[in-house]
């Protein structure tokens, strides 16, 4: 029997899974878990990058005790956030998304750039986390100038593990640096803002064998194995493992992505003034918008010191119609969530909440409104109705919320309890690829 170690690794958290096949299904074993968040430094959010590391070196170690003999790793993680690198040294800190720091060089970009050419060009959504615009912050502060590569969150933690450094092209495409129709960078986008040529390293499909483990790591976890690269943007692993028809598909976590499959980019107005972003699968599009998702319900979690379990009862006991913009810079990265929904509803002379089942309610409605809001932004832009939903990820197992969004968008709604980005991984490891580094 043939043992699969798939590494994910979310906003919140991180697990490592072992994968294999009995009587013709795939069998998932959850070995370890461990907690993950961004940490404020120095007025600044960031990621604790050797943490991870220690925790991925852990999780191996627990999975070869259990399994002596293991077939390949893959890891994948969120998009857009990556680490600078100088030789082998990393430039610090690993700054992480929810940071505000770009917020001085954007108009500044779309000078050199208006975004209706970026747009054009790469046909990413605007975020002002997007890697393009962090590694242009780097470029004014200075920092760009002393690193001679950069890599995406998962390749770094790969190139840790292989000494080997490697970029996979599913997480090249949240950068905002490739033409989406060449699906190469952009040498306008590159001269334009004069960024190093290094951003230019080649890219490596999905199955691609990295390598062994370092010898040093071998020692430490007591073993090796094969190291491989999976989708390793988290959302194009989950998408990955849906055998789905033409559908709409909403992959529900800290961050809810919604959209469709399709074999080409779609960059037209309609669709870059309802900022869908086209991003990369293994062999096509995925034509998605970015929602804040459980973000907010997370953080109202830890404020509140509730389980999920408890604020979804305390949500359906609730009458409370009031709706926010879910996607309002405000809920990015607060300080008090339940302090900035109140302030929210407050500047617009709405009718507060009475009490915290009010609060609850309102944040899961107003995110299958949301829901609602972008679909039919999808259907005008495609010219196209859809009738079913698909919706895998943490959110799939909120019963609630699936009921809410099968109401506000009057679609018929498909959970997938599954762990689908760990599958998506697997899958791509047991893909045998001619590809290879050399």
């Amino acid at each position: 029997m043939k043992y699969y170690l798939a590494i994910d690794i979310g906003a919140s958290s991180g697990r490592h899974i072992i994968g294999h096949y009995e009587n013709e299904q795939l069998i998932l074993e959850e070995i370890y878990r461990f907690p993950n968040g961004v940490i404020n430094q120095n007025n600044h959010l960031i990621w604790d990058i050797d943490n991870l590391f220690l925790n991925i070196k852990k999780g191996i170690k627990l999975c070869l005790e259990k399994y002596s003999q293991i077939e390949s790793l893959a890891i994948d993680t969120w998009g857009c956030d990556y680490v600078l690198m100088n030789k082998n040294q990393v430039i610090y800190p690993c700054y992480a998304y929810r940071d505000n720091r770009t917020n001085s060089i954007i108009d500044e970009v779309h000078k050199k750039i208006p975004f209706e050419k970026l747009y054009n060009i790469s046909g990413s959504q605007f975020q002002n986390f997007n890697t393009i615009y962090q590694l242009y912050e780097d470029k004014v502060s200075g920092r760009l100038k002393k690193a001679d590569s950069f890599l995406m969150i998962p390749e770094y933690l790969t190139y840790k593990l292989t000494g080997i450094k490697m970029k996979e092209f599913t997480n090249a495409g949240t950068t905002g640096l490739y033409d989406i129709n060449t699906l190469k960078v952009s040498q306008e986008i590159v001269d334009k803002l004069q960024f190093p040529e290094f951003v230019k390293e080649k890219v490596y499909k999905p199955s691609t064998l990295v390598g062994d483990l370092k010898e040093d790591i071998i020692q430490e976890v007591g073993g090796n194995i094969k190291v491989k690269l999976c989708c390793s943007h988290d959302t194009a692993s989950a998408i990955e493992c849906l055998k789905m028809d033409d559908e709409i598909y909403i992959s529900s976590g800290t961050w809810s992505l919604l959209g469709i499959k399709t074999k080409t980019p779609i960059t037209t107005l309609k669709a870059q003034q309802a900022n869908y972003s086209n991003e990369f699968g293994p062999n096509y599009i995925r034509f998605q918008k970015n929602i804040m998702g459980l973000w907010i319900i997370q953080n109202l979690a830890k404020e509140l010191s509730l389980s999920f379990t408890d604020m979804v009862s305390l949500a359906s006991s609730s009458k409370y119609n009031e709706l926010i913009d879910v996607n309002d810079e405000c809920f990015k990265a607060p300080k008090d969530m339940k302090k900035e929904i109140i302030s929210y509803l407050s500047n617009r002379k709405m009718i507060l909440p009475k009490n915290n089942a009010d609060l609850i309610n309102l944040v899961y409605h107003s995110l299958a409104f949301s829901y609602q809001q972008a679909i039919e932004e999808l259907e005008e832009i495609t010219n196209k109705k859809f009738k079913k939903i698909y919706i895998v990820g943490g959110g799939a197992k909120n019963k609630y919320l699936n009921e809410l969004t099968k109401f506000y968008t009057q679609k018929e709604v498909i959970a997938l309890p599954i762990e689908a980005t760990s599958i998506g991984n697997l899958m791509m490891q047991m893909e045998e690829k001619n590809e290879s580094r050399s």
